[in-house]
């Protein structure tokens, strides 16, 4: 059933889903249109709004790009290849590489959005090299792992209202880790959506005669040029392990004092240790600036798109947008349907503001007093807009990007698998939100 839904639904992408940077300006024009006939917004005003927004995620696109890069650096390394090409060994099916990929993309997902992205992304290209089955269904398959990010350990809604000094912690104080990510309703939803989603690829496999196939020789790794029988002192350097290993090895003390010491695994730690595992792994700078070449070049699209994104959030939270709509959906909640009230509300607004810290700067000023008003609830709301972010995210391709970036695909190339996830996922997720 869901394989023939999905032809549908993968043609009409195809079809209709423009490149990413395309939908980034529709949205634009979309949240601007919203928020004059919703808010009334003045257009000078908009504007205003949206040229200063512009440049507000330069430090977080640099960290995007950062992740495709570092992640593609070190899974091309050759000690991680060979891991790699183990690991793919275990599929020796279709289906058996469609669930293998989904199930090693959710667990790294959980584990942390960054290192689930790159990945998912580099096993899904070493899958394809191994095992003739549909790479659009594989590198989706890998991206649709990311769904259960926010309900993991880096998720940022429930790790910001578990830190002392939040923004919000005079109205709801510090709510623990054990009330969110751990509650056993939480779990709940992580555990099915680990048997849904995995099952939900295997069930969209084309048959063999549908199947859009890769070329394996366009999925291999640089291999840099050999070193000379005669280097030059420049081609010693650059052939040599030494420096490598000098400022490497002092990379990885920094990362095991950093973690014996009690701190977090947040995206700049997550870049710096694969950058200094790949220094490593590699062995040589040749080795390293050739897979460094080949990683830059999927990044234009998060260099290009992002700061429209950041303009887009600024017409949402400047004009009120986003908070009147939460607040539309908060006029018909109760303290039981709040939470899923929640996640739906997040959902949309993650269209228009993909970023989970930024979407609940802009939700709970709006979610918490309903929470308080009506009795509900905080620690199953806030997971609520956590989920709700992480949903919609199947639809929106401003997190795909670098695992996009690294697998060479478009969009749209994927986005008719992540539809079918969306609806499934959502009545899962919301389901059960709605049931506790």
């Amino acid at each position: 059933m869901l394989r023939i839904l999905s032809r549908p639904a993968t043609r009409m992408m195809e079809r209709w889903l423009p490149d990413a940077f395309i939908f980034v300006i529709v949205l634009t024009l979309v949240a601007a249109l919203a928020a004059m006939l919703n808010q009334g917004t003045a257009p000078a005003d908009l504007v205003r709004m949206w040229g200063n927004g512009f440049w507000e995620l330069l430090s977080f696109s640099m960290q995007m790009l950062l992740v495709l890069v570092t992640g593609f650096i070190l899974a091309s390394s050759p000690p991680v290849r060979r891991l790699l090409a183990r690991l793919a060994g275990l599929a020796h099916t279709r289906g058996g590489a469609i669930l293998l990929v989904s199930v090693v993309s959710l667990a790294a997902s959980w584990i942390n959005w960054g290192f689930g992205l790159v990945v998912g992304a580099i096993f899904a290209k070493e899958l394809a090299r191994q095992i003739r089955v549909d790479y659009r269904l594989l590198v989706a398959a890998a991206y649709s792992g990311f769904v259960i990010w926010h309900g993991g350990l880096a998720g940022s809604i429930p790790l910001t209202i578990a830190t002392p000094g939040h923004f919000t912690e005079t109205q709801i104080g510090v709510i623990p880790t054990g009330d969110t990510i751990f509650a056993p309703w939480n779990l709940l939803i992580v555990l099915a959506v680990f048997i849904v989603v995995p099952l939900v690829n295997r069930m969209m496999l084309p048959l063999e005669h549908e199947q859009v196939l890769v070329d394996p020789e366009q999925l291999r790794d640089p291999i840099p040029a050999p070193r000379s029988t005669r280097p030059t002192p420049a081609e010693w350097l650059e052939t040599s392990p030494l420096l490598m290993y000098l400022i490497g090895i002092p990379g990885l003390i920094w990362l095991t004092l950093h973690f014996l010491g009690g701190g977090a695994l947040n995206l700049n730690v997550v870049n710096f240790l694969f950058l200094f595992l790949g220094i490593v792994c590699h062995g040589t700078p040749r080795s390293l600036l050739a897979a460094l070449d080949e990683a830059v070049r999927g990044g234009a699209g998060i260099v290009i798109q992002f700061p429209f994104y950041a303009g887009i959030m600024a017409i949402m939270v400047e004009s009120g947008l986003a908070a009147s709509l939460s607040e539309w959906f908060v006029s018909i909640s109760t303290a039981a349907t709040l939470p899923f009230w929640s996640f739906i509300a997040a959902g949309i607004v993650n269209i228009f503001v993909p970023s989970g810290g930024g979407q609940w700067a802009v939700q709970a000023p709006v979610m918490l007093p309903a929470a308080e008003a009506l009795g509900a609830d905080v620690a199953k709301v806030a997971m609520g807009v956590a989920w709700g972010d992480a949903w919609t995210n199947l639809l929106q391709p401003f997190w795909a990007l670098p695992m996009l970036g690294i697998a060479g695909l478009k969009a749209r190339d994927i986005m008719g698998f992540c539809v079918i996830h969306l609806v499934v996922v959502g009545a899962v997720v919301g389901g059960i939100l709605w049931i506790v």
